[in-house]
């Protein structure tokens, strides 16, 4: 009878130690969702000064992302999780580590934008970046919200913007070459749009990365290397068996 009291005290505790966690990755997951919301306005607005803030900010993704990482290596070490609970460390581990990379593209934005704010801005005002900014956003939230349902539907649908932001994406850097021959006097504009729309294609990725932990989280699968269509119908098998 002791044995089982014991577990079950250590089971809440280690319910409560992931509960945290998992808020706090939710908390980082906010912040940086902010972080590139500031950085888009900052460039779409010509705003240098929120630009410099967003790019000086960076330092607190990177203090959250330790802090986070030590709590999950204490839990490993303290209450050696069993296999469904393991994976769920694992999983945080490595979404940590996608929102610090969101974090760094973030700030290169911030950077690019401040430097952006003191040139002339183009007639459309960077509404193709606008428009690209606007769905990474989305894919960065949903991502986040699937984590915190462990809702695999969401991750997979994240999976699906990635391929449309992939599409987007190289066909903005068309665009801007053809821009950058007829105008020469714009290179320097247009590279700098080069490397924004590159780095929101990054974060795109990571956003789907960290849709790719949730299946991993809930179904023990990897399929960080695997086909959109093949990981839908593996899944779509997976639940007709288990019927």
């Amino acid at each position: 009878m002791e044995t089982a009291d014991l577990t079950h005290h250590i089971s809440r505790r280690f319910n409560e130690d992931l509960e945290r966690v998992r808020n706090r990755v939710l908390a980082m997951g906010g912040f940086v969702e902010q972080q590139l919301q500031k950085a888009i306005t900052a460039l779409v607005e010509g705003d240098s000064s929120l630009g410099e803030a967003v790019a000086l900010d960076d330092s607190k993704v990177n203090t959250m992302e330790i802090s986070i990482d030590e709590e999950c290596s204490r839990i490993l070490a303290t209450r050696a999780p069993a296999a469904g609970d393991l994976r769920v460390i694992v999983a945080i581990i490595k979404t940590i580590t996608d929102l610090e990379r969101i974090g760094d593209e973030g700030e290169k934005i911030g950077y690019i934008a401040s430097r952006l704010a003191n040139m002339e801005r183009p007639a459309d005002k960077y509404r193709e970046i606008k428009h690209l900014g606007r769905v990474v956003q989305e894919m960065v939230h949903s991502a986040l919200d699937a984590f915190a349902r462990m809702d695999v539907n969401a991750a997979l649908e994240v999976a699906r913007q990635d391929i449309a932001v992939d599409e987007e994406y190289e066909s903005i850097q068309r665009q801007t070459i053809t821009f950058m021959l007829e105008d020469p006097r714009t290179i320097r504009r247009h590279l700098d749009v080069m490397w924004v729309v590159r780095a929101l294609e990054r974060i795109g990725d990571h956003a789907k990365n960290i849709g790719e932990y949730v299946i991993y989280m809930v179904h023990g699968k990897d399929v960080r290397h695997t086909a959109l269509e093949d990981v839908e119908r593996e899944l779509r098998h997976g639940r007709d068996d288990s019927h």
